[in-house]
């Protein structure tokens, strides 16, 4: 072929692809098949393919992802990728609706990310979107009115799924009392609605009620063997009738005449006569 001119090499390269794309069958096609190795059709994408990239999202949801970890991949999402196709960030209806909570608008406001959706973070003072998924609570909490009914959830539920000791905002009512034991008798929602088991300790009781607990230890009557439960059963702030345990001890014309108990026996817990 000889040897080429300086001048001659443009011409000499142009002809040289011009074989090759002969000799070889390419088309403009041919040589982006060649180049990817596949047509894009026969591509197949896969979560791993996608973690190559969004590392930071992919961790996320490895490690606090629930549901979306466990229910939906990657590309159940992610229909589309930027640049072809508008389907690349998914609205949250797209999957969440038929509920109350999914009703409300800002769904990111709390679920800031979601590809952690439990990691809520709570700003402001929130209440109506908590009991739209908590609606017990709120009921508990309008039916039995209490200073906690003023609050706000996230004043003690700083964040989600978070339960405050209640000696956080609260003296205990005895030394090394602990949560339980607070819950035992007052329901965080519902904290005057005070119920209780028959075996609770009188311990509980007496330091709101000093001066029952110290006449009860005074008294030489049967009484003073009696928890606070025994008597109040139940719920706080009953009273029971004398006859529930005593019947009518006395001659019917005795109780005619008084039929108050209390009239003569003056205090049940030091029965004085």
């Amino acid at each position: 072929m000889g040897i080429v001119q300086p001048g001659e090499r443009p011409i000499f390269f142009v002809v040289m692809l011009a074989m090759i794309l002969v000799l070889e069958g390419f088309s403009f096609f041919g040589i982006v098949e060649y180049v990817y190795g596949a047509e894009s059709s026969d591509a197949v994408l896969t979560t791993k393919d996608c973690a190559k990239c969004h590392k930071k999202e992919f961790a996320a949801i490895r490690d606090n992802g629930v549901k979306h970890r466990s229910e939906v991949t990657c590309l159940d999402c992610h229909i589309d990728h930027p640049l072809l196709g508008e389907q690349i960030i998914p609205k949250c209806s797209q999957c969440h609706s038929g509920k109350k909570h999914y009703e409300l608008t800002g769904c990111l406001s709390c679920h800031s990310d979601p590809h952690q959706p439990m990691e809520i973070i709570i700003k402001g003072e929130v209440t109506e979107p908590c009991l739209s998924c908590h609606p017990k609570q709120g009921e508990e909490l309008k039916d039995y009115a209490s200073f906690h009914s003023e609050l706000s959830c996230n004043y003690c539920h700083d964040k989600h799924g978070y339960i405050p000791e209640c000696f956080k905002c609260h003296e205990p009512h005895l030394e090394g009392q602990t949560l339980s034991e607070c819950l035992g008798c007052h329901p965080a929602h519902l904290p005057l609605h005070i119920q209780y088991p028959l075996q609770t300790p009188s311990s509980h009781c007496a330091p709101c009620h000093e001066k029952q607990s110290v006449l009860m230890k005074e008294t030489y009557t049967k009484h003073r063997v009696f928890t606070c439960a025994f008597c109040h059963r139940g719920i706080h702030t009953i009273i029971p009738e004398c006859f529930h345990c005593h019947g009518e001890p006395h001659s019917p014309s005795i109780h005619r005449t008084m039929p108050d108990c209390i009239t003569c026996h003056l205090d049940p817990h030091n029965l004085k006569t």
